[in-house]
């Protein structure tokens, strides 16, 4: 049986409130698509674990929960304010999902954000770049994905992320962003189904 463990980051700081119902939205439609992955190929458990953060709490949505248990996102369950501890966020979620699985299980994880690190307190850069070094070589898949007013792979290029996308804050950028992220994840999921290594940076890849 093949493990996919789904992390996903959301940032939920103030600046995400022009965008905060699409991006409930698109939080929503990513877990109906690992619960579709999970019906498509029976032979793979998908786990997921969903945080949203911002500079006054981290919220466990899901933490390590079989995909058939998840159910979508309750409206105030996303309610964007405060700043953007993006070293925090991430070095807590992949520390948690490392602690939680078994060797050999692939881990996909998923970073949203429109703002730059500005109020982490307990993880520095280097501390989650070296993370995700050590992780890159045990199937763990990092993606980042940011709004265009970020240089957003000169980011993922400094996370040591290799696979990155940049959308427009508005409805519909936020929308194709989502509907884009869906498709990567299901033929993420068809590769791993397929015993299939996806190309190093080509997680994005539409051609």
């Amino acid at each position: 049986m093949e493990r996919i463990h789904n992390l996903i980051i959301v940032d939920e700081s103030g600046s995400m409130e022009v965008i905060r119902k699409q991006a409930f939205a698109g939080m929503n439609e990513t877990l109906q698509t690992i619960r579709k992955m999970q019906e498509k190929f029976p032979e793979q458990e998908q786990f997921v674990t969903l945080l949203t953060f911002d500079s006054g709490h981290t919220t466990w949505h899901y933490d390590n929960t079989p995909a058939s248990h998840t159910g979508d996102l309750a409206w105030n369950a996303y309610r964007p304010g405060g700043c953007t501890p993006l070293y925090d966020a991430i070095g807590k979620g992949i520390s948690k999902v490392n602690a939680q699985i078994e060797e050999g299980a692939r881990v996909l994880v998923t970073v949203i954000t429109d703002g730059e690190e500005n109020s982490s307190e307990e993880w520095t850069l280097k501390m989650v770049r070296t993370m995700i070094e050590k992780l890159k070589q045990q199937h763990w898949t990092f993606t980042l994905i940011g709004t265009d007013n970020l240089d957003v792979e000169a980011m993922a290029h400094s996370f040591a992320i290799d696979e990155h996308l940049e959308f427009q804050q508005d409805d519909e950028g936020t929308k194709a962003m989502f509907a884009r992220e869906r498709r990567s994840r299901e033929r993420f999921n068809c590769c791993v189904a397929e015993k299939i290594t996806m190309p190093s940076g080509s997680f994005f890849d539409e051609d």
